[in-house]
């Protein structure tokens, strides 16, 4: 207490003590900020200095990131690619696709043999000018054919190319069996154009470019687009015998109408329109005056109000010595 009784104050008042533990944690919380910063600046440095370290190694960062982020085994994959694409593009180039297509084909093939699907039994209904060869070859099966892998419709489609087949099925019978059925073209009539001599159907299909002893007798067409006409033609022809046991050929003009020749030698030109009216009054002069018999080369039935022959050489002149003699024979008298 001071000489007046009252007791002593401190030093330091209740503000001051306020003060310097606000100090106190100032300065603790300096320190740990400097320590995280430190630490802050270190781990950034680290970094900094990993990926120095990682470009060093590797300079392009693209091919790093691929390294990175690709699945391991892509890389062997993609040599598998390009190898493939290397060796496709070389058959391509080379000219080798059928050879490698029909290797990969007899390699599958040779896999389903061997699991019980080779073909050990084939039925062939409706082939008469095609031997059971023949139509197989053409149907593209052979010995190393699989049922398994045989596809049918290609196979129908590549008989019906064909000019002798006009429809086709094909039966896959499991497992090992196959049945084709056929339904064959008749060869119709001989074709010839530009000297060219062809066997035909009678939808005008070419069924052989060359004419057998087997197709000899068949009845002759000539002209271009004969062969389309021919049919309609020669059945009109057939409902007049006397014609038709003599026809040797029937000539196509300009696309237009048809010539007779017959067996002798006579040529009969037709008109382009009402040829059935034509044949009858043809009928009727051969059955009335033996028009067909007589020393004639040609008949001329174009015009529809006239009939014109051609006299043979030997008929012409026996019939301008008969003029020559009759005209005397007037003048004496």
């Amino acid at each position: 207490m001071d000489g007046g009784g009252r007791p002593d104050r401190s030093l330091k008042s209740p503000g001051s003590r306020s003060d310097l533990k606000a100090t106190g944690l100032i300065r603790m919380a300096a320190v740990g900020a400097g320590v995280l910063l430190r630490e802050r600046i270190a781990k950034v440095k680290h970094a900094r200095d990993a990926r120095l370290a990682e470009r060093a190694k590797n300079p392009n960062r693209a091919i790093a990131l691929l390294e990175r982020y690709i699945p391991r085994r892509l890389g062997a994959a993609l040599t598998i690619a390009v190898l493939g694409g290397s060796a496709a593009l070389g058959i391509v180039r080379g000219g080798h696709v059928d050879e490698a297509i029909a290797a990969l084909s007899d390699t599958r093939n040779a896999f389903a043999n061997a699991a019980g699907f080779r073909i050990t039994a084939v039925t062939i209904n409706g082939r008469k000018q095609l031997t059971q060869d023949e139509v197989l070859a053409i149907g593209g099966v052979n010995g190393r054919s699989s049922l398994l892998f045989l596809d049918a419709a290609s196979v129908r489609d590549s008989l019906k190319a064909n000019p002798w087949i006009a429809d086709a099925t094909v039966l896959k019978l499991y497992p090992g069996a196959l049945q084709i059925n056929i339904t064959e073209r008749k060869a119709f009539a001989l074709w010839q154009e530009n000297g060219k001599l062809s066997v035909i159907a009678d939808d005008g299909a070419v069924l052989e470019p060359y004419v057998t002893r087997s197709f000899a007798s068949l009845p002759l067409v000539v002209g271009k687009g004969a062969e389309t006409r021919a049919r309609d033609f020669l059945a009109l022809v057939e409902k007049y015998p006397v014609v038709n046991s003599q026809l040797k050929a029937a000539i196509f003009v300009g696309e237009r109408r048809w010539n007779l020749r017959l067996k002798d030698g006579l040529d009969i030109r037709l008109p382009e329109a009402d040829v059935g009216n034509a044949l009858t009054t043809l009928v009727r002069l051969d059955k009335d005056d033996r028009l067909l018999s007589r020393d004639i080369t040609a008949i001329d039935m174009r015009l529809p109000d006239r009939l014109t022959v051609r006299l043979s050489e030997d008929a012409a002149k026996a019939r301008a010595d008969q003029f020559k003699k009759a005209s005397k024979k007037a003048g004496n008298a």
